[in-house]
């Protein structure tokens, strides 16, 4: 596959230009990506729970388990920044491959890893060009995940049917994003962006916002089952837990029907 050549994307370049230009803060965790370098560790344990509930475990002893629980997974992280989710995951032992559609903020990732012992192969692509790439390839990816993602892409349903045409067949999908409620307006939109400042202007467009039963039938239209809807809350800690709201931030995982 050549990338230059033109096809249909989600990619939407006011986005990424949003991105780009906050890239080299990604491993401040007190600069604009504060949020979620604090979201990170409930979102980790959600795909972890997911994990879990589906009984996916590769032919592993007990032992590796415990000290790396993703051992012998392929995951694929979609939309991965500077890889605050990728290191974390290929710690626990993942094979992972990790995109994004932002160049900057795939060299801020390599940069990062370069002072790890860690190995991911990070791609400059937007899921459906790497599923282009890959497709009629045996190998395909024991869970996909993409966290704070698909409420910035152009086409939900072209995002869904790229992971669908990656996904193993019995592989786990994990979504995370934020709701389209006034809750969620007031917090993720107003407050984080012109109240406490804590992301720049501009973040996130509200009408993109998905609401958990549009999320379930665009992924139920490619044949994946997302069966499990779990809200984030904020602590008093300044992180999140997982809680049965799903007004502002929420996880969905599932699938193949």
């Amino acid at each position: 596959m050549t990338r230059g050549k033109s096809m249909k994307t989600t990619a939407d370049q006011k986005e990424i230009a949003n991105f780009a230009a906050m890239s080299e803060k990604w491993w401040d965790e007190r600069g604009p990506m504060a949020p979620l370098h604090r979201f990170a560790p409930v979102r980790i344990d959600y795909i972890l729970q997911s994990l879990r509930q589906r009984n996916q475990r590769k032919s592993v002893d007990d032992m590796t388990l415990r000290q790396a629980p993703l051992t012998g997974l392929r995951i694929l992280d979609i939309g991965c920044g500077g890889g605050i989710l990728a290191e974390p995951m290929a710690r626990l032992g993942a094979d992972i491959t990790a995109i994004d559609a932002t160049a900057k903020a795939i060299e801020a990732a390599k940069v990062h890893l370069a002072m790890s012992q860690l190995v991911i192969n990070y791609q400059c692509c937007t899921a459906e060009e790497l599923a282009q790439e890959i497709a009629g390839k045996p190998k395909k990816f024991d869970l996909i995940y993409a966290s704070e993602v698909i409420e910035h892409v152009t086409d939900r349903q072209l995002f869904a049917e790229a992971i669908a045409s990656m996904l193993a067949p019995n592989g786990t999908v994990v979504i995370t994003t934020i709701n389209r409620t006034l809750p969620a307006l007031a917090f993720a939109k107003f407050a984080l962006e012109y109240v406490i400042r804590l992301v720049p202007v501009g973040t996130h467009d509200p009408k993109k916002f998905v609401k958990p039963a549009e999320l379930r039938a665009e992924f139920g239209a490619v044949g994946i089952v997302l069966d499990d809807f779990t809200g984030f809350r904020p602590t008093l800690g300044g992180g999140f837990r997982q809680s049965g709201n799903l007004s502002v931030n929420y996880g969905a995982s599932g699938g193949w029907g």
